[in-house]
């Protein structure tokens, strides 16, 4: 294998902010009066990172739990009230099982009443010899198909003062769910996410289709599945039918660039039933960069890539489930092509009212409309702070040119289809400065058309002290989605769909801690899609968790750089593009590791990829041992591997990775080996099975050490 020497895009140094170093490195989540479940697999779903409610809140007091604490607050204060959420999909729907981990110090016997699959039902949780001691029950329970909400409530006819380790759901076995028409569902992994995803190439077309092909720098290459439709003629078209009545949609697409770089704008035409809707309204100036890393937007340089965008537009009323929407270049449609990868239909919800405990915006100075309201919304924000009250943002379109600041306060919207946070050039985001702040239910649209480290912001940055939320937000065109520095502590970063940004979607920055992101969709990152990077201080006990990552543009799916007790858990990762593994765990930038670091659970598709500055292939999952030894357990527990572009695991490079443990990898079809390395150290492997291999399933040089579990095959 070649020479694995510093690349070209490495993070950089330069500062943003006094409180930020950006680095390496843009389906809407809309407002709903109970706030939406976290969305669990079918393993082990963590209480802590669950919606909590009512006085419940996550702890760490008592020892013995798994994960990064537990719950507490079911006690007689918050009788009534205090309630644990969270989602577990069934692929069929069947009779099944909830366990509940708990701990129950109080001498007798407790109650707490579930709901799974829409019926409630009291169970009794016998007691423990004490706090620190943790035990299970087992509860049957009939699962819907589809997504459950399952609540562990106290409500006023139970006895509760109980702890919550973690839930685990045993859903009834049967066929994979395929969703959507376009990729089959892979069973429990992933986000919950308020849409259903139409790929153009599964529908039908009298237009061309490209790919598969992931060749760098070709379209294909950075289309979801390697596919699109592409419409050239007048009168090409590409429809879908819906399965899901749907008031709204948000389409992937591509336009050709200007030759000066800064792009075209054009509609498309669009169709239900055969009646026309009204144009969706396109641009390109947000796709197309060119030459070396970090890119330009000069045509001349060559190179092109980032070839996609997206666009969203309301219906203004329901489509029900079988209409027919077609996409059509007609006479008035003037691009010279339109390249369709996918579309998203949904159901959304009207504005939201002023909530309790809020103050409107409007109240306070802050209007809609084109005019510059950054001044005036700080303002409001700290009046709002002085009331003990949220700040309340109407529906409507605001421009920001700089920070807004959050200092221990909540700011929330309409909902991501009604209030937006509109950037001026590279500027415009919500800024952290520590205390517990909250932002939720509203989009934020950057104007970034490049990737500029040192004059860019970020959407959402900064130190969001301890117990922050960042919930249904969806952001795009900024140069990161969230970067997130320390002193963070117990951040719970959920329900986002961060698109099209120009490096990192989501950062976690030196001294976070016990934080979680989930059940968010990110898709077309100019760098890391997600990234624990301990930077000057170690990220520890935080995770990434049940999200769905798609189309990277450089770097990995998800990434964990040093740091202590970190893990990657339950998330489906597709279709890398460039310098990238599906998940990569390594000392690249010169952290080192300290404590277990977990991956878990993932499904990884169409990952690794060509690091075209050394000529190197990357694996799928890559253990890369580079500035340090990585000597702290690394355990890779029940991946799925799927047609990896080159080998399923890749164990590299110039040190050693002396306690890799893998137990349940699943190899199924990879474009090199299943498992290559050329690092000293050793490993054990037990349950792991490879096939479809287009070189050797196993190919290790350096050294390397493996030692055989059982339930091993194919290699």
């Amino acid at each position: 294998m070649p020479e694995f020497r510093t690349a070209r895009f490495l993070k950089p140094t330069a500062a943003i902010s006094a409180a930020m170093l950006l680095a390496l490195t843009g389906a809407v989540s809309y407002s709903l009066a109970t706030p939406p479940p976290a969305y669990a697999a079918t393993s082990t779903l963590e209480a802590e990172s669950a919606t909590l409610s009512g006085g419940a809140v996550a702890e760490q007091e008592h020892a013995g739990y798994t994960g990064s604490g537990y719950v507490g607050g079911l006690t007689d204060g918050n009788k009534g009230r205090a309630a644990i959420a969270a989602g577990l999909r069934s692929a069929y729907a069947g009779a099944g099982t909830v366990t509940v981990r708990y701990a129950n110090g109080t001498g007798s016997a407790k109650t707490l009443t579930l709901t799974a699959g829409g019926t409630s039902q009291q169970i009794s949780l016998p007691a423990t010899s004490d706090w620190g001691s943790w035990s299970t029950i087992d509860v049957p329970v009939t699962f819907t198909q589809g997504t459950n909400t399952l609540t562990l409530a106290f409500t006023d006819n139970d006895s509760g003062n109980v702890n919550i380790d973690h839930l685990k759901g045993t859903t009834p076995e049967a066929p994979t769910d395929p969703g959507g028409p376009g990729e089959p569902d892979p069973g429990g992994v992933g986000a919950s996410l308020p849409f259903t995803t139409y790929e153009a190439e599964a529908g039908t077309t009298n237009g061309s289709t490209s790919g598969p092909d992931r060749t760098y720098l070709t379209v294909a290459s950075e289309a979801s599945g390697r596919k699109a439709v592409e419409l050239a003629r007048t009168g090409d078209y590409v429809e879908i039918e819906l399965t899901e009545p749907a008031d709204a949609i948000n389409l992937r697409y591509s336009l050709p660039d200007s030759s000066d770089g800064k792009g075209i704008d054009a509609t498309l035409s669009v169709y239900a039933d055969g009646e026309a809707l009204p144009d969706l309204q396109l641009t390109s100036r947000y796709a197309w960069v060119y030459g070396a890393y970090p890119y330009t937007n000069s045509p001349g340089e060559g190179q092109a890539h980032r070839f996609f965008d997206e666009t969203r537009t309301h219906f203004g009323r329901t489509l029900p489930a079988g209409t027919v929407l077609r996409l059509q270049k007609d006479a008035t449609d003037t691009a010279a092509s339109y390249t369709i990868d996918l579309l998203e239909a949904e159901r959304t919800e009207a504005p939201a009212a002023l909530p309790s405990g809020y103050v409107s915006a409007e109240d306070l100075g802050v209007t809609p409309g084109s005019q510059d309201v950054t001044a005036a919304l700080n303002s409001a924000l700290q009046q709002a702070k002085s009331q003990d009250k949220g700040l309340f943002l109407p529906a409507g379109t605001y421009v920001i040119s700089d920070h807004v600041n959050l200092t221990g306060v909540k700011l929330r919207g309409a909902g991501v289809w009604h209030t937006v946070l509109r950037g001026t050039g590279l500027k415009g985001g919500l800024f952290g400065q520590g205390g517990t702040s909250t932002i939720e239910d509203l989009m934020i649209d950057g104007r970034n058309t490049v990737r500029d480290d040192a004059g860019g912001q970020a959407a959402i940055e900064g130190d969001f002290g301890t117990g922050s939320t960042i919930k249904n937000v969806w952001i795009q065109h900024t140069k990161v989605g969230l970067w997130i520095s320390g002193p963070t502590t117990g951040l719970r970063a959920t329900d986002l769909r961060i698109r099209n940004t120009y490096a990192d979607g989501v950062n976690l920055h030196g001294a976070v801690k016990d934080t979680v992101v989930a059940n968010s969709s990110i898709r077309g990152t100019g760098d890391d899609a997600l990234a624990m990077w301990s930077d000057g201080a170690a990220v520890t006990n935080s995770a990434f968790r049940n999200n769905t990552v798609q189309l990277p543009m450089l770097a990995n799916g998800a990434a964990v750089y040093g740091g202590s007790g970190n893990s990657v858990e339950n998330n489906l990762i597709s279709d890398t593009v460039v310098a990238a593994a599906g998940i990569a765990v390594s000392t690249r930038f010169g952290e080192p590791f300290s404590g277990t670091t977990t991956v878990s659970g993932n499904h990884l598709r169409r990952t690794g990829s060509m690091e075209v500055n050394w000529n190197s292939q990357l694996g799928a999952l890559w253990i890369y041992a580079d500035v340090h030894d990585i000597t702290q357990p690394v355990v890779l527990t029940d991946n799925t591997v799927e047609d990896s572009t080159y080998s399923g695991l890749l164990v590299t490079w110039q040190k050693q990775v002396s306690d890799l443990r893998v137990d349940g990898l699943t190899i199924n079809r990879a474009g090199a080996n299943g498992i290559e390395g050329n690092a000293a150290g050793n490993g054990t492997f037990a349950n792991t099975k490879i096939s479809g291999t287009a070189g050797a399933p196993l190919n290790m040089t350096g050294g390397f050490t493996i030692q055989r579990g059982s339930g091993n095959s194919g290699w």
